[in-house]
């Protein structure tokens, strides 16, 4: 087990340090790397790339996803779980493997940008772009006032905000911002017109590593939301029936869909890629969501960030100021944060590799 004073050399300060560490990790194991290639630079000039790591059996019939960077700057987190888990062995469990897939947005990782190229939010873009899209009618209404034609913002934005957080409360107006919408390509939460490059992408990778999986297990790695350093633990398989087993491996879960969870139900997840893989099986999973900071430092740093993208600025000092504070708000660069992420993020995989020996089935017993 890793000790504590190795935990910070985990995390990186840029994403292409992070994917540096993470393909050394793999190269020191002597394990093969599948890189998914995007075709745009990265904010040094760097290769962007989804890398792939299988550790275990091509094989196996049971395998625990480990995900990072679905939110591009939120991925110095799961970078640095995936790079120390690689570094800790193989998984001494039968017929059974682990899939990395490191950096799913790599462009908002490397740019600090929670979205994608395309400002898309990747876990509002796994819908059924053949079926009409979910409607936000909430986000409609207060569009202008998140991203208004100036920034700071004037206060007649806020006090806007405030009087729509007065009719719905705090959650019909976290609900109204953050559950997903399709109505503007350069707002907030935008789900898309069409999947991303990473969407399809994701899509290809569990075609090629999944089939032959009969229970799927994943962690999708987070940062954001809740008290600081605590990795809440959100139960996020489709199949209500698996609940139990999830909580026989991870102990107390919350959900989105009963309100225990500091997360808001969404459209068009990414575990509904990971349901869909595994249509032949069962998938047990859980969002791994680390808190930083309160709603009063994290919102507006991602108003702001959304506002430079659609404005743009004049001053670089602001623009800067803006993207640094956006990484600060998902990613402390703070050791005692480190610690915590790193210990409960190995301490959740190891329990899911565990589960993952209990039948199929009796998963939903």
């Amino acid at each position: 087990m890793m000790n504590d004073a190795e935990v910070p050399g985990l995390f990186s300060p840029t994403y292409a340090v992070a994917r540096r560490k993470f393909l050394q990790a793999a190269e020191a194991r002597g394990l093969a790397v599948d890189s998914r290639v995007l075709d745009l630079a990265g904010a040094e000039g760097e290769t962007l790339a989804i890398d792939v790591v299988l550790d275990g059996p091509a094989d196996a019939s049971k395998m625990l996803v480990v995900l990072s960077g679905v939110h591009g700057v939120e991925g110095f987190s799961g970078s640095a779980i995936q790079t120390g888990l690689l570094g800790l062995g193989a998984p001494d469990r039968p017929d059974t493997a682990v899939l990395h897939v490191h950096a799913l947005n790599p462009y908002g990782f490397s740019h600090l940008r929670r979205v994608t190229q395309e400002n898309v939010d990747l876990n509002r873009n796994f819908v059924d772009f053949e079926q009409p899209l979910p409607l936000n009618p909430g986000y409609a209404e207060i569009h202008d006032w998140l991203l208004p034609p100036e920034w700071p913002p004037r206060q007649e934005a806020e006090a806007a905000l405030d009087a729509y957080r007065a009719r719905h409360g705090a959650r019909g107006l976290q609900r109204a911002i953050g559950l997903g919408q399709h109505e503007f390509a350069d707002g907030m939460f935008f789900g898309g017109h069409a999947p991303t490059w990473s969407h399809r992408t994701f899509r290809s990778i569990l075609q090629q590593y999944t089939p032959r999986v009969r229970d799927l297990a994943s962690i999708d790695i987070h940062t954001g939301l809740g008290p600081y350093g605590v990795g809440e633990r959100i139960f996020a398989s489709f199949d209500a029936s698996l609940l139990p087993r999830a909580q026989r491996w991870w102990g107390e879960l919350t959900s989105v869909h009963d309100g225990s969870s500091t997360s808001i139900p969404l459209t068009g997840p990414i575990q509904t890629a990971l349901a869909q893989a595994c249509a032949q099986g069962s998938h047990t999973g859980i969002c791994l969501e680390y808190g930083t900071w309160p709603s009063e430092r994290m919102t507006p740093a991602l108003r702001a960030e959304h506002w430079l993208h659609r404005r743009g600025s004049a001053d670089p000092a602001q623009a800067a100021a803006i993207r640094s504070a956006l990484k600060a708000a998902f990613y402390p660069e703070a050791d005692d944060w480190q610690r915590r992420v790193w210990q409960q993020g190995v301490q959740a995989c190891q329990q899911a590799l565990e589960g993952l020996q209990e039948p199929v089935e009796a998963a939903a017993a």
